[in-house]
């Protein structure tokens, strides 16, 4: 028996290996996010990985195991050694590949490779492909070769191929075949403890980064696509749906709608600009960096800006639906991939429509990304302008056109349209790649001036835009709404994905339709993308009941808040406090007090609620 063991335990020992070199070259790769400052610090995440190492070690090793019980008892079963090796490289691929693709989706996204990221590579691979350029190529093509040879040659020196003889009986080759079955369901369950294993066994740190250096990547991966494809019960359940219903109506009271009124007519154009990326790191406004949108700051200067707005989620197809639904991030969810939930949330476009507007979308990309196509046919817009309607000489980004052409092109349409109309744009070049036409204004020897060269470039296109919109027979007659779809890491590169700052955006009401008295004005309530609805829809008096998870933020007695999530956690702000919850590791990583003498545990309670609810909602539609 005790050969046998030494089969199986070399077996493991290798997938161990290969989980060591998988954690080392992401602790290296993020080093300076990580900060050691003692070798304790550097192994921790190799000890308190372990137990998920030895429970996806078991899951590998399970097959195996059962051809080599099947081959124990009947040697002339046809298995031979070809095969074993060709299931082992297979492996060994797919788990470098996994390995790569992880640096690439942490570093932009703040989360581990998983069921999200693996649907929009199958579901959107050109704009995967288009994201994934802005990666190190030669480095993580290094590292993949070193990865590959390593561990092919780790699999010649440890692993054993042919089955130890002995001349046991069949009662005793049984229980001892049982006896390894055991072991090894043990080993993928994590133990005797009454709860399965779990991510959260290898978190030990407030750092998130340091646990998740901890979790094993391919473990994590196939947790989270088990639990997407099968789990239809709320993970978030923190306290009594009662207690969390009346917690969230405490931040939307009835109130009437506001007194006062910033437009000088009841039925003005509404073109609603959604800026890619754009947060406010890059506007000068909000604190970011001066220089990168010149244009914007003119626009702020005899406009409506609202100074502390938060994207609800961390990409696109979240932030579209924050914008036009109301509807807050789902975390681990996105609602706007699942037609027959998305198509029951009402829009803002629905509501410009009802009301004898016309309604148009423009995007210069793939509009089947994410879902938008059905979600954009599927609520109220009459006109759908993607890609497809561009000139291939157009095409010159990865992601589809420019930012010209389809402003461009809006431009263009609007001018034979007849009034009042509602049409929305979602730009696209400030993404990675971060590509621009013609010279970029920065310098391209470093990663920040990526996103600084496509902000400005944006901030450019936005300002000639409105230059010739100003020639227009309607510009006297539109209200130019422009806000962001989401946040990201650059240029400072110094915000994890639960950072508020991260999450911050602008949101800017422009146009001659505003009354001159509150041109200028820069309104500091706090809150979020979901809150456009009701404060655009009451100024123009129509029906926002529908929109139950927005606010006014022109109502004086409207309640300063504001809500974001990422992968299983999220982020609460308020007048008082700014407090950033993990759900895995069931801890708070940051907090920031506004306002002395004020309770940690009321934000936090009040996110709870919040997230709580809007993932039940999520799950009833």
């Amino acid at each position: 028996m005790l050969k046998h063991l030494a089969v199986l335990l070399r077996f493991l020992v290798f997938w161990l290996t290969v989980f060591f070199l998988d954690r080392l070259v992401f602790v290296i790769y993020f080093r300076n996010q990580l900060h050691f400052d003692q070798v304790s610090d550097f192994l921790a995440p190799f000890y308190h990985g372990l137990r998920l190492d030895l429970s996806m070690a078991a899951y590998f090793s399970l097959l195996p195991l059962i051809f080599y019980l099947i081959k124990y008892f009947y040697p002339k079963f046809p298995v031979n050694t070809f095969l074993a090796k060709a299931y082992i490289f297979f492996i060994v691929f797919v788990s470098c590949i996994i390995t790569i693709v992880n640096l690439n989706i942490y570093r932009e996204w703040g989360t581990k490779f998983n069921y999200r990221a693996l649907d929009f590579a199958i579901n959107s691979p050109n704009e995967a492909l288009a994201s994934s350029t802005s990666s190190p190529l030669l480095l993580s093509s290094g590292l993949l070769i070193f990865l590959l040879l390593s561990s092919i040659w780790l699999s010649k020196s440890i692993i054993v191929y042919q089955i130890p003889k002995d001349d046991w009986k069949l009662p005793i080759k049984i229980l001892a075949s049982l006896f390894i079955l055991g072991i090894t369901f043990l080993l993928i369950r994590g133990g005797w403890q009454l709860a399965p294993i779990n991510q959260s066994m290898s978190y030990y740190d407030q750092k998130p980064i340091a646990n998740h250096a901890a979790v094993n990547t391919n473990w994590n991966l196939l947790h989270d696509i088990s639990k997407n494809l099968s789990n239809q019960k709320n993970p978030y359940l923190y306290m009594d749906s009662n207690e969390a219903k009346r917690l969230v109506a405490k931040q939307y009271p009835d109130l009437p709608r506001a007194e006062r009124t910033i437009f000088n007519q009841t039925r003005p154009n509404v073109v609603l600009i959604i800026l890619e990326s754009f947060h406010a790191d890059l506007v000068e406004s909000l604190g970011g960096e001066k220089g990168l949108n010149p244009q914007m700051e003119g626009m702020i200067k005899n406009g409506l800006l609202f100074k502390q707005i938060y994207a609800t989620g961390d990409r696109t197809d979240k932030g579209i639906i924050a914008i036009l639904s109301a509807f807050p991030a789902q975390a681990t969810r996105s609602i706007i991939k699942e037609n027959g939930k998305q198509e029951k949330l009402p829009s803002i476009s629905q509501i410009f429509k009802k009301n004898k507007y016309r309604t148009s979308f423009y995007y210069g990309g793939e509009s089947e990304f994410f879902g938008l196509k059905s979600y954009v046919l599927s609520h109220g817009y009459e006109q759908l302008i993607d890609k497809n309607q561009f000139e291939s000489k157009d095409m010159n980004s990865k992601w589809g056109a420019y930012d010209e052409k389809v402003f461009e092109q809006q431009l263009k349409d609007l001018n034979q349209t007849p009034e009042p109309f509602f049409s929305t744009l979602l730009t696209l070049t400030n993404h990675e790649p971060f590509e621009v036409p013609g010279k970029p204004k920065f310098p391209m020897d470093e990663g920040p001036n990526l996103i600084r060269n496509t902000a400005f470039y944006t901030d450019s296109c936005l300002g000639a835009y409105i230059k010739a919109a100003k020639k227009t027979s309607w510009y006297k007659n539109t209200l130019f709404v422009i806000i962001a779809d989401h946040g990201h890491r650059l240029p400072r590169n110094e915000y994890e994905i639960w950072h508020p700052r991260r999450y911050q955006i602008p949101m800017l009401f422009f146009g001659e339709v505003i009354r001159p008295e509150y041109r200028g004005t820069q309104i500091a309530k706090i809150g979020g993308q979901t809150d456009l609805a009701k404060t655009l829809l009451n100024q123009l008096g129509m029906e926002s009941q529908n929109f139950k998870w927005s606010k006014d933020l022109l109502h004086k007695k409207s309640v300063d808040f504001a809500f974001y999530s990422w992968d299983n956690g999220f982020g609460w702000i308020d007048k008082h406090q700014q407090i950033s919850f993990d759900n895995v590791g069931k801890n708070v990583v940051s907090q920031r007090v506004l306002k002395q003498n004020s309770s940690a545990e009321i934000p936090l309670q009040q996110g709870k609620a919040y997230l709580q609810s809007v993932f039940q909602e999520y799950l009833n539609y």
